[in-house]
């Protein structure tokens, strides 16, 4: 017996964004990997600016990444680059749990950020054109959630080998190994997905593009009248943009083109701009100014990452609901508000003097643990689905 539409399209949306909880992952597991003292003396005690470059190679990574993702998504689909980009991922994973030396560490990172820009940049894409319309803002949210996800897996994995294996490569390497777990299914069974019915449609395939259309939101009833609703609605939309321009310069023909690609890419700039990235990498030596042990420390942000995926949860039920524009006003004026509190917290009692105030140093901790519900409710989530509901000019512009 067939799925109900709407639950297979969101089994299919939820399986793409397995690519997001490799990035969650990736943002929890690497704090702990840096601190491990057997991983240390294989990399022969490195420099802080060296465990700087291993944080930053797989952001470095993920810059790179993007470039060649569009261009694979359209010309050989959607999901073949998805693919692509878990395999690259998978060699990441697999340079990194390996790692015998600083060379080695830091070309699995840089590797495994090719796949995460990829994967990031394709997941919202393949989302969007698989969704039925009343769940299209709720289904591209998922990326955050499941980053999310990926986070809180490998804080408790951290932790747990932080307080069962101390000390023993076994600290390190299983949480760096088992990244790859994602990656696999993702790689090997995109290719039994639904293709995207738009891509199919820019390839001249309509009766391809059709039948990927009732399997999504019909049953496989191709005479379903939506199906061929949406179907005429894409030939329309796809018809208009063959009469006008093509290519990169469309982006700035016009103002109101500039106007939609600056909103994703402030939105995008705004998420990576907060320091999220730099908080959930270097939560020890945050969590350590404090007296913390490692094994605390780790708790911590194991709480910090329940604690995302509750405002991301909450961001998926109720995005739909509230809209996009004031959740985002409301959710980076707290953020604001909580950067301001610890701030002032940090100058008052300084965390580094000779005398540090406990109690100033939980408060600091809740500010970290309130921003990071305050990000992960609106200005994550929705920083992927507001440039998706930008009015466009479709397949015209570079994906």
């Amino acid at each position: 017996m067939a799925l109900p539409p709407k639950l297979y399209t969101w089994l299919c949306g939820c399986f793409a964004a397995l690519g997001s909880i490799l990035f969650g992952y990736d943002l929890g597991v690497i704090a702990g990997v840096i601190v491990s003292p057997d991983f240390l003396r294989v990399t022969n005690n490195p420099s802080a600016d060296y465990i700087g470059f291993i944080v930053s190679s797989m952001l470095l990574g993920a810059f790179v990444g993007c470039i060649p993702a569009s261009l694979i998504a359209d010309a050989f689909s959607r999901r073949f680059a998805i693919m692509v980009g878990a395999i690259i991922f998978i060699l990441g994973g697999i340079l990194q749990t390996a790692a015998a030396n600083q060379g080695m560490m830091m070309a699995g990172r840089f590797f495994a950020g090719v796949g995460i820009g990829m994967l990031s940049l394709l997941a919202p894409l393949y989302q969007s054109e698989i969704a039925h319309p009343s769940i299209r803002g709720r289904l591209t949210t998922l990326q955050q959630f499941f980053l999310g996800i990926g986070a809180l897996i490998a804080s408790f994995v951290v932790y747990g080998c932080s307080i069962h294996q101390a000390g023993t490569v076994f600290e390190w390497r299983f949480p760096l190994g088992l990244q790859i777990a994602p990656a696999v299914p993702l790689a090997f069974l995109i290719m039994l997905f639904p293709e995207s019915p738009r891509w199919l449609m820019t390839k001249g395939r309509e009766e391809d593009a059709l039948r990927s259309l009732a399997r999504l939101h019909a049953r496989g009833d191709t005479s379903d009248v939506f199906v061929r609703a949406e179907l005429a609605e894409i030939k329309a939309q796809l018809a208009v943009e063959k009469g006008t321009a093509s290519g990169w310069s469309e982006i700035f023909s016009s103002r109101q083109n500039i106007r939609k690609v600056a909103i994703g890419v402030i939105l995008q700039f705004s998420v990576q701009i907060t320091g999220v990235a730099a908080i959930q990498y270097y939560a020890p030596d945050i969590f350590k100014v404090f007296g913390y042990s490692n094994s605390r420390i780790f708790l911590l942000q194991s709480i910090n990452s329940i604690i995302a995926l509750i405002g991301e949860a909450a961001c998926v039920l109720f995005v739909d609901k509230l809209g996009r524009r004031w959740p985002l006003i409301v959710c980076n004026s707290m953020a604001g508000a909580c950067f301001s509190v610890a701030t002032a917290l940090q100058a008052v009692y300084p965390a580094a003097g000779p005398n540090p105030n406990k109690h100033a140093g939980g408060a600091f901790i809740a500010m970290i643990w309130i921003f990071n519900f305050f990000f992960s409710a609106g200005i994550g989530p929705l920083s992927w689905a507001v440039p998706g509901k930008q009015p466009n000019l479709g397949d015209q512009w570079p994906t």
